[in-house]
């Protein structure tokens, strides 16, 4: 079976004991009755789950809002995704890290905002690799722990403006659809051939906006999930 230590499943639950007892109930042929036909299921079913149009939404996250889950649900509902996957960074080559909140708190509050959605996942899988985080060498990876399935990548229009800037931009545009969606009114566009500009309600709403108003000891509930917003308080995130 593939790795899967790099991405939230547990919400994703088979009842293979049902059809075990309704197997062994069933049939009298051989000494273990319907274990071919139960063994040919599973591994059918195996191959189901992971045959899959899957979205990558990559992001530091920090924090999470539910700006960003405004725009997972508008992608996976109009584009025929059946997972979208939130790929958190730890660092990007383009930013600067002094007010990123440590990865495995934002990945920790990443769950909490996405739980009770099970098409949505959480993935760690750059916190493994080497520093800084080049997407083209993640998507390497991820496509070859799952090479059945088929992935898109889901940016903000700031980031495919300065696409070119990225390592190895051309395989990204080459192998991967890229479906961008607008941080302001005015986007502008660029004309290749795998790249997808939608439409999504523009919120006015960003990380930045949230980490000020907890720095000024401002209610951040409605910006974010109330889990999300319990956390960042009980803990003391973004404070200093």
């Amino acid at each position: 079976m593939q790795n899967k230590s790099s991405f939230r499943r547990d919400a994703r639950v088979v009842d293979w004991g049902g059809l075990e007892n309704r197997c062994t109930l069933a049939g009298t042929q051989g000494s273990n009755p319907c274990l071919s036909a139960y063994d040919l299921f599973v591994s059918a079913s195996l191959f189901l789950i992971y045959k899959m149009h899957i979205g990558l939404y990559f992001g530091s996250f920090n924090p999470i809002h539910n700006g960003h889950i405004a725009i997972a649900e508008y992608m996976y509902r109009n584009f025929h995704f059946d997972e979208i996957w939130f790929v958190v960074s730890p660092s990007s080559p383009l930013k600067k890290d002094e007010e990123l909140l440590d990865e495995f708190k934002r990945f920790e509050l990443v769950k909490l905002a996405i739980r009770n959605k099970n098409y949505f996942l959480a993935s760690d899988i750059e916190f493994q690799m080497e520093r800084p985080s080049y997407t083209y060498l993640t998507l390497r990876e991820i496509k070859k722990r799952y090479p059945q399935s088929t992935f898109s990548l889901i940016l903000g229009s700031d980031n495919v403006d300065n696409i070119k800037l990225w390592r190895n931009y051309e395989e990204i545009l080459q192998n991967y659809t890229v479906y961008v969606y607008p941080r302001s009114e005015k986007m502008n566009y660029i004309d290749v051939k795998n790249i997808i500009y939608t439409n999504p309600p523009l919120l006015n709403l960003s990380s930045t906006l949230i980490r000020e108003k907890i720095k000024n000891k401002e209610n951040i509930y409605g910006f974010v999930s109330a889990e999300v917003a319990e956390m960042i308080i009980n803990k003391g995130f973004y404070l200093t």
